[in-house]
């Protein structure tokens, strides 16, 4: 039985996996909370019953008191405001006595018996305290009227203090009784609370299982695989879900990425030693085999990652993680784009799209504080520029210009023709420049065009590339403190179809 429903447990997807686990927490949570409802009903219900007919019965004696020193005070004042105070607390008198518990089965016998003298009592009184109120206040008559009132009077008070003991009495029986039941709650709830804890335990224990345990070990591999370490086991779970199915595709991307990567070793040497050969004929061909080396080395990395990418982005679509995806799709058709290329020179909307999925990448991560616009004076599939030279120019003025501008900025591409030149510009309202450093990079680009040394590795390449594939081909650079930066790329318009 246990082994049946591992087995379904292990086929469930993720997504369903978390429902259950939530609902079960919601569930416990919510035992949890009637449970503690019950047992503060229970204690309370028991003391409030106890306490209500404490408070019916002093009620009732505190209101005879204040009747019999009204009806004295009315007596010997006949005044107006006497008389409503003596009526109303005759109507505060009555109203006690109506509170008072009258079921014998409720109450009892000895405070049944005692109710019952207070209302025959104060009936008989209430007829004998009119009748004294109506004589004219003179004669024996009524002198000896008004002296059985009061004593009437008292035994209403006595009647009322016995029956506050008896209640009294009779509440404290009443709690001592259910004083064992209230302590032996506490074992009950401490006993409850245990087992709803070892329940949530359990339940976290098998999520761990199931879903932290497989990417713990995923983790570990892609570590030692991102260390270029592939003498890792192929990873093995029981999980028959979309975790499963992940660690089949990073064991197959393992193994594809290692041969891979062994023949791009074998490629890169049999390049090295084509390169050594090729160095005592033109200077021209000495570059162009150098950047294409370069991108070579430049594409272990990425081909690793676009698998890896691969795989997300399927389990982000099983979540419904609509952004995620695009900015995963986004990430990958830049991998894609690096993986792939192998021409040197590309259209300029192939360029473009690049420079679009790089920028929603960090407008995701920067928020609203980096504005990217461009403007074409051209028709871009018709234009032909060198491959992967846009993104890095836009990368250059995210990180050097944008970045560390606290409101952030805009970066504007634009493209348009002259009558000799296809103009590319990146601009960015970054920054910018010092002069110091501005003549810096302009000399270095200009005095060290075949390594680029002080103008930075990508802006470096692309200067040394422009200047290896087009004779008349050029790079200018503005910047200003404080305001931005504008390079521009000038391309021979022999190229253009």
């Amino acid at each position: 039985m246990i082994k049946s429903l591992r087995n379904q447990w292990l086929k469930i997807s993720l997504k369903k996996k978390l429902g259950i686990y939530a609902v079960m927490l919601s569930l416990v949570m919510g035992l949890s909370v009637i449970c503690t409802i019950v047992v503060m009903n229970f204690v309370v219900n028991s003391f409030n019953a106890i306490l209500e007919d404490n408070s019916r019965c002093h009620d009732f004696q505190e209101a005879m008191e204040l009747e019999a020193k009204a009806f004295a005070g009315y007596v010997r004042d006949k005044s107006e405001e006497k008389r409503q105070e003596y009526v109303l607390s005759c109507v505060r008198t009555e109203r006690c006595i109506r509170s008072l518990p009258f079921d014998y089965g409720e109450i009892g016998s000895e405070r049944y018996a005692r109710t019952w003298n207070i209302k025959n009592g104060y009936e008989n009184y209430s007829l004998m305290r009119e009748t004294v109120l109506g004589m004219d206040g003179r004669g024996e008559d009524y002198i000896s009227a008004l002296y059985d009132v009061y004593d009437m009077q008292d035994y209403l008070q006595s009647y009322a203090r016995r029956l506050v003991q008896v209640t009294l009495k009779e509440g404290n029986d009443r709690y001592l009784k259910r004083l064992p039941n209230i302590y032996n709650m506490r074992y009950l709830i401490f006993i409850f609370f245990a087992m709803m804890l070892a329940v949530i335990i359990v339940l976290t224990r098998v999520l761990s299982n199931t879903l932290v345990s497989p990417l713990v070990l995923l983790a570990d591999s892609s570590r030692k695989i991102a260390g270029y370490d592939f003498n890792v086991s192929d990873l093995t779970v029981d999980n028959k879900d979309e975790m499963g199915d992940l660690v089949k595709s990073f064991n197959k991307m393992k193994h594809a990425t290692e041969g891979y990567i062994n023949t791009l070793k074998k490629n890169s040497e049999i390049a090295e030693l084509l390169y050594k050969e090729e160095m005592e004929k033109v200077e021209m061909e000495k570059q162009l085999e150098e950047a294409r080396l370069e991108l070579l080395k430049n594409q272990i990395n990425p081909h690793f990652l676009f698998n890896t990418l691969n795989t997300i982005s399927g389990m982000a679509k099983l979540e419904e993680a609509q952004t995620t995806d695009q900015m995963i799709t986004s990430l990958s058709s830049l991998f894609r784009y690096n993986l792939k290329m192998s021409e040197q020179t590309v259209m300029l909307e192939r360029e473009l799209k690049v420079v679009e999925d790089y920028m929603f990448i960090q407008q995701m991560r920067f928020g609203g504080r980096i504005v990217y616009e461009s403007k074409l004076e051209l028709d871009p599939g018709r234009v032909t520029v060198p491959a992967f030279t846009l993104q890095p120019l836009v990368e250059n003025a995210i990180i050097h210009g944008l970045a560390k501008k606290e409101q952030g900025g805009k970066v504007f591409l634009r493209a348009w023709q002259t009558e000799d030149y296809v103009v590319v510009s990146v601009a960015d309202t970054g920054l910018g420049m010092t002069q110091e450093r501005y003549e810096e990079v302009r000399r270095a680009l200009k005095e060290n065009r075949d390594k680029g040394k002080g103008a930075g590795i990508g802006l470096g390449n692309i200067y040394r590339r422009i200047h290896t594939m087009y004779k008349k081909g050029h790079i200018k650079i503005y910047s200003v403190r404080g305001r931005g930066t504008v390079i521009q790329m000038w391309i021979p318009k022999g190229i253009s179809r």
